[in-house]
């Protein structure tokens, strides 16, 4: 299959899993940065291919076939930043973008001695859950964003859900990493605002940034 069908593929599932995305051609154009024409006819294109069901004006929902298609494709992403940034001193947002191409030029042997090497990790250094060889993810998620977060409770980040260099800049400047402890101090509900303390800093956050950010509360 062609890069441009895995990048479609994948967007769909991502978004799929992202509770602030919804899977309709348009958020999927936006995604990649394609047109909303070109994202419909690509949806009608996989459609005819068994990999996705589509409804003018409706959601996009993946088959088995292209479910699997789009774990096999986040399977090797992941285990390529995991590798990446065990290997190099690389960014979040660096290791990112080099295991956006390397994903596609990975076999599945490739990818099994990969994930072999690393000590067969369940997850990436985003947070992120890695499939197995089979396809399927075996860890449970139990994570909220931090957008659904309770006033003065204490959290632990899980996952970072962005594909932006100035969000993944901004968490390591401030310390929001995955595994680090982070306080709910203010909730300003009216203006989408939360104001945490973390390393004791205190920060204020805007919904496009507690959005992407997911957590597990602490025992």
């Amino acid at each position: 299959m062609s890069i441009a069908i895995e990048n479609f593929v994948k967007a769909i599932y991502k978004n799929d899993k992202n509770d602030s995305n919804d899977t309709k051609p348009g958020n999927i154009a936006k995604k990649l940065g394609i047109s909303n024409a070109a994202a419909t006819d690509m949806a009608k294109k996989l459609a005819t291919k068994d990999l996705l069901h589509y409804e003018k004006y409706q959601e996009l929902r993946l088959t088995e076939k292209g479910t699997k298609m789009a774990l096999n494709v986040v399977r090797k992403h992941r285990l390529w930043e995991s590798l990446l940034f065990r290997m190099f001193d690389m960014s979040l947002h660096e290791i990112h973008r080099e295991s956006e191409l390397l994903e596609h030029q990975t076999s599945d042997f490739l990818a099994d001695k990969i994930s072999e090497y690393l000590g067969n990790p369940k997850f990436d250094p985003h947070g992120d859950p890695i499939p197995n060889s089979d396809g399927k993810i075996t860890t449970k998620d139990t994570s909220i964003s931090l957008s659904n977060t309770q006033e003065g409770k204490t959290y632990i980040i899980s996952r970072l859900m962005s594909d932006d260099k100035e969000f993944f800049d901004f968490c390591a400047q401030n310390g929001l990493k995955y595994g680090n402890s982070v306080a709910v101090t203010k909730q300003f509900s009216k203006n989408k605002m939360i104001q945490i303390l973390i390393n004791n800093n205190t920060i204020l956050l805007n919904e496009d940034f507690t959005k992407n950010i997911y957590v597990n509360e602490t025992n």
